[in-house]
C-alpha cells in the first residue's frame, strides 16, 4: 500500500487539501452556526427559518460559472486569481459579518450573509475547476480525498469548534477569528502551482456559456455518462436520507446515541474512506475503483436492512454506520475523480459546476418520497429498495467500461 500512499507526498496535493479548507470553511458561517448565534441572540424563529434561503447561490452557482472561465484576472493567472479574491472578499465579509448584532441588525446580517454564501459557492466553482486543471490523471483519486477530507474538517472548524470557541469568546471575536482563517488560506493559493500547459479560454461570454455543452454533447456516450452521474449514488442517497430518523424512531437508539455512532464515528468512517479510496484509485484506475466501491456502497444499504429486522442492537448499529460510512467516502472519492474526468479545461468551471449540479439531482428528489415509502413498506423493505435502487448505476457503469478506462487515462 505504500507506494500508493506516496501519491499524498506532493506539492499539488497538499495545495489541494488546504483549499478543499478553504472552501468548507464558510458554509456553517452561514447555516447552522448563524442559525445559533441567532437563537442565542433571542431572534425569533420565522426570521431564523427565512435565513435559510441565504444558501441558494450554492444550488445556483452554475449560472455565473462561465464568467470565471471567461475572465482571467490581473494577477496570480486564470484559477488562482479568482481564487484569491474570493478569499480576500470572504476574509472581509466574513468579519463584517462578526461586528453585527443579530437582535438589532438581522436584515443587514442576512445580506452579508448572502454576499458570503455568493462569494463562497463562487471559490467552489473556481476551486473545482483548479482542481481539474492542476492534478494529472493518476492524482485524481488522491486530490479528491484530501479536498472532501480538508472540506469536512473545515466544517467541524466553524460549525462545533466555532460554537465551542463562541462560548469563551463571543460570537464577534469568533467570527473575526474565522475571517482571519481564511486569510490565511490565500498563502495556500499563492503557494500553489500553476495548471500545466497553456489553455485558451474563451473568447467571449456567448463561447463561455455556450461551447461547455456544445463540446460535453459532441463527446460519445455524452448522454450515457450524465445518466450515471444521477445513478451513481442513488442507492445510497435514497438509504441516507432518512437514516438520523430511522435510528431513532425505527430502531429506537437515544438522540445522543445516535450523535455519538451516526456523527461522530460516522464521520470519521467516511474521512477514512475517502483517503482510503484516494489511495486504492492509484492503483485500481478509475472504472475498477467505480464498480469496487458502488459494489460496496450498495451492500451497506443491506446492513440497515438487517438492522431493521433485527431491532435495537448496538453492535449492528456500528457495524452498519461504519460501513455505509466508509463505503460513502470511498464512493465519493472516486464521483469527484470521475467529474474531474469528464472536464474540458477550456471550460472547467462551467463543465464541473453543471456536472456536480446534475449529481445532486438524486440526493435533493429523493428525500420526499422515501418517507412516504416507509410509511407504506417499513424500514425493512425499503432498505432492501435501496439496494435494488443502487443496481442500474452499477449496471450502466459496466456498460461503460471502455468509456470510463479512456477516461482515466486522459
Amino acid at each position: 500500500m505504500k507506494p500508493y500512499l506516496d501519491i499524498f507526498r506532493n506539492r499539488r496535493i497538499a495545495v489541494i487539501f488546504l483549499l478543499g479548507f478553504s472552501s468548507g470553511l464558510p458554509l456553517a458561517l452561514t447555516s447552522g452556526t448563524l442559525q445559533a448565534w441567532m437563537t442565542v441572540s433571542g431572534v425569533d424563529l420565522a426570521t431564523i427559518g427565512i435565513f435559510t434561503l441565504v444558501g441558494l447561490p450554492y444550488t445556483w452557482k452554475f449560472l455565473w460559472a462561465p464568467l470565471m472561465d471567461r475572465f482571467v484576472p490581473p494577477w496570480l493567472g486564470r484559477r488562482r486569481g479568482w481564487i484569491a479574491s474570493m478569499q480576500l472578499a470572504l476574509m472581509v465579509s466574513i468579519a463584517f459579518m462578526g461586528s453585527l448584532n443579530p437582535a438589532n441588525a438581522p436584515w443587514a446580517l442576512a445580506a452579508l450573509a448572502l454576499i458570503v454564501a455568493f462569494t463562497s459557492a463562487s471559490q467552489d466553482v473556481v476551486f473545482d475547476a483548479y482542481r481539474t486543471d492542476v492534478l494529472q490523471p493518476a492524482e485524481r483519486g488522491a486530490g479528491a480525498a484530501v479536498s472532501v477530507l480538508g472540506y469536512r474538517l473545515a466544517m467541524l472548524v466553524s460549525g462545533a469548534l466555532a460554537l465551542i470557541i463562541a462560548d469563551q469568546i463571543g460570537w464577534q471575536h469568533t467570527y473575526w477569528l474565522m475571517a482571519g482563517l481564511m486569510g490565511l488560506a490565500v498563502l495556500a493559493t499563492l503557494w500553489g502551482p500553476e495548471p500545466d500547459g497553456h489553455i485558451q479560454p474563451p473568447r467571449t461570454l456567448t463561447e463561455a456559456v455556450v461551447e461547455p455543452l456544445r463540446e460535453f454533447f459532441s463527446r460519445n456516450g455524452a448522454w450515457g455518462l450524465l445518466l450515471l452521474i444521477v445513478l451513481y449514488k442513488l442507492g445510497d442517497a435514497f438509504a441516507g436520507s432518512l437514516t438520523t430518523a430511522f435510528l431513532i424512531r425505527g430502531v429506537e437508539f437515544t438522540p445522543t446515541e445516535v450523535g455519538a455512532i451516526n456523527k461522530g464515528m460516522g464521520l470519521i468512517a467516511t474521512l477514512f474512506g475517502v483517503v482510503a479510496g484516494g489511495a486504492l484509485m492509484a492503483k485500481l484506475g478509475l472504472f475498477r475503483s467505480l464498480l469496487l466501491f458502488g459494489v460496496l456502497q450498495a451492500i451497506s444499504n443491506l446492513t440497515f436492512m438487517w438492522l431493521a429486522a433485527a431491532g435495537k442492537d448496538y453492535g449492528l448499529m456500528v457495524l452498519a454506520v461504519g460501513f455505509e460510512n466508509l463505503a460513502g467516502g470511498m464512493g465519493t472519492a472516486a464521483f469527484v475523480a470521475l467529474l474531474m474526468s469528464m472536464c474540458d479545461h477550456r471550460f472547467t468551471a462551467s463543465q464541473y459546476a453543471l456536472l456536480s449540479a446534475l449529481a445532486a439531482v438524486g440526493r435533493v428528489y429523493v428525500g420526499p418520497s422515501s418517507g412516504y415509502l416507509v410509511e407504506a413498506v417499513g424500514w425493512t423493505t425499503f432498505f432492501g429498495f435501496t439496494f435494488i435502487a443502487a443496481l442500474p448505476g452499477l449496471g450502466l457503469l459496466w456498460l461503460m467500461r471502455g468509456r470510463l478506462e479512456a477516461l482515466g487515462r486522459a
